[in-house]
């Protein structure tokens, strides 16, 4: 591996309900390359699906949008959103949307990555890995960090178990999860208020083929906290 490249996708408009993403970033300034991984910021996928909903009360909103609450103080929320996802709100946000719309999470974010996969593929023959991504807090640590919400083209972990370490020790529970690595990377170069939607990391070290950020969640029956 010769190293890891981040390029963001500069110049994208602000995105309307049905905009075509893929032929929009394939306008731009960045020429998309075999095994590049695209990673979309999910706001801008979720308002090209038309995930916007008219709401004065943004919590009454993240709540029909959570299948279960965990925790609520005051305007927060923590919860579990359709898709098994633990975050604030249910991913509900109001941010960078005009007027009392709020917008909601893609319907099935893995389905939205496969998608403009294939839309890219389509219109310019090449073959990347599609990352949409959302900023989660996390627990135990202040702030927050972009995380896949949504993959499509490689396998999101890279797994170690059974593999030895530089002392011979056999490795028993390191599975690192590229996807979200690959999705905090991008956030380095999009930023909230810089207005960029889009990154392309280059040169990651992935398995390609069929991967998806369901397989991410950690199932209730594994979930010690929850």
């Amino acid at each position: 591996m010769s190293g890891l490249t981040i390029l963001p996708v500069e110049g994208m408009p602000e995105i309307e309900a049905g905009d075509d993403l893929a032929s929009l970033i394939l306008t731009k300034n960045v020429e998309l390359r075999d095994h590049d991984i695209l990673v979309l910021a999910q706001k801008v996928v979720s308002k090209s699906e038309n995930r916007f909903v008219d709401a004065t009360d943004r919590i009454d909103v993240a709540l029909q949008e959570s299948s279960r609450v965990l925790r609520r103080q005051g305007d927060m929320i923590i919860s579990q959103t359709r898709h098994g996802f633990i975050c604030a709100n249910a991913g509900v946000d109001a941010s960078n949307v005009e007027g009392d719309r709020v917008v909601l999470l893609p319907l099935d974010p893995d389905l939205s990555a496969r998608r403009i996969r294939a839309r890219i593929a389509h219109l310019n023959g090449v073959d990347v890995g599609v990352v949409v991504a959302d900023t989660f807090g996390r627990t135990w640590r202040v702030g927050q960090t972009n995380v896949a919400i949504g993959v499509a083209g490689f396998d999101p972990f890279v797994d170690y178990i059974g593999e030895r370490d530089a002392f011979g020790q056999e490795l028993v529970a390191t599975r690192i999860c590229v996807a979200d690595e690959i999705a905090g990377a991008a956030e380095m170069v999009m930023g909230k208020i810089a207005g960029i939607c889009a990154a392309v990391i280059r040169g990651a070290d992935v398995s390609w083929g069929r991967g998806a950020a369901t397989s991410i969640v950690r199932s209730p029956g594994e979930d010690l906290f929850r």
